[in-house]
């Protein structure tokens, strides 16, 4: 008995000497710092981009809409969500007539987490464009560029907030210019800008961005069969935005150039097939209103169907095929604008002065 207690007695004496030996042989390697190469300067690029976002994307927002409940009366119900802009330091807000449609309220939620609601000020579904506004110190607005200068191939930059990731920043070029595109409610939108930085859903109503970091336009609509982004994106153009949203601000509604005539986009097809030319035909004209003024004369409707009066085939020089093109002409003039109007009526012609005023 006393000869096994000294056997354990040595078995631990060696383990305790060996043990660690063994133990150090099975043991991992201890672990090796891993080096970080060094970084040196960011491309001249990069740093361009990193200073449009960081100047930009505090004045861009996240939009929510709620509406009501089409099952339970009194309920508000979440509806959409959207991107916008702050427009100027009174705390206006510009985004798309689109995200806010049908929204009996709005919350928006700033870069830096502050979450406000928002009321209605106006909206012009014809450009697809709203203003909202809040009742708190906004971020600085952003820089207002040009769009009619813009060149296929400049660098393009989008924030929003797309699929509710706020704050995206996207990049890209002017892929096309003057593109017409459907808008909601048989609209459409005229001379947009059309870029091949992603565009998502939830990037509408956020800004298009030039390479000094000036607003260039307001992202709106995409192309995508599979409804994700197919690089084919389209922006309002900011000399539209220009003449659109102060307008919204002081009335709550546009009211684009006028020249006092009503015209009819199939009275002009009529004229077509009827082989009198491409042109405006006038239905009326506005008593006092400038074509009045002007002598210019409408159709009449006789026992022998409409007899034309006088038909519009040039504004300014640059040739109208029919009503809808010569609103899209005149919604990039101003009130108080005079144009040269060039008529035919029968087989004459004549040019007469016009000035705009707004449409009523």
């Amino acid at each position: 008995m006393r000869g096994a207690w000294l056997w354990l007695v040595v078995g631990l004496t060696v383990g305790a000497v060996v043990g660690p030996r063994v133990a150090d042989r099975f043991a991992p390697p201890a672990p090796v710092p891993v080096a970080v190469a060094a970084r040196g300067d960011l491309a001249a690029d990069e740093g361009a981009t990193i200073a449009i976002f960081e100047a930009a994307s505090p004045a861009v927002v996240s939009i929510s809409t709620n509406g009501p409940d089409p099952f339970r009366r009194g309920v508000e119900v979440p509806r959409g969500a959207g991107s916008g802009f702050v427009w100027d330091a009174s705390g206006h807000i510009v985004t798309n007539a689109h995200v806010i449609a049908g929204a009996s309220g709005a919350t928006i939620q700033f870069a830096d987490g502050r979450a406000e609601p928002a009321r209605l000020v106006g909206v012009d579904r014809r450009h697809d464009l709203a203003v909202l506004r809040v009742d708190i110190g906004a971020p600085a607005a952003l820089p207002v560029g040009r769009s009619g200068d813009l060149r296929v191939g400049q660098k393009v930059f989008a924030i929003g907030n797309p699929f509710g990731l706020d704050q995206t920043l996207t990049t890209g070029i002017v892929s096309a210019l003057g593109r017409d595109v459907p808008g909601e409610g048989g609209t459409t939108i005229r001379g947009a800008i059309q870029t091949d930085a992603a565009i998502n859903p939830g990037n509408s109503g956020g800004p298009l961005l030039d390479s000094a970091g000036r607003l260039i336009g307001v992202n709106t609509a995409i192309y995508s069969p599979s409804g994700g982004s197919a690089g084919i994106g389209f922006a309002v153009p900011v000399d539209a935005v220009a003449r659109v949203v102060p307008q919204l601000i002081a009335r709550g509604r546009y009211a684009p150039p006028s020249l006092g005539v009503t015209g009819d986009a199939r009275a002009d097809a009529l004229l077509r097939r009827a082989g009198q030319g491409a042109g405006v035909l006038v239905l009326d004209v506005l008593p006092g209103g400038p074509a009045d003024r002007a002598g210019i004369v409408g159709a009449e409707v006789t026992r022998r169907g409409l007899v034309a009066g006088d038909v519009i085939v040039a504004l300014d020089g640059e040739p109208v095929a029919g009503w809808e093109e010569l609103r899209a002409v005149l919604d990039a003039r101003t009130a108080g604008d005079a144009v040269s109007l060039t008529l035919r009526r029968g087989r004459e012609r004549r040019e007469v002065d016009v000035t705009l005023v707004p449409e009523e």
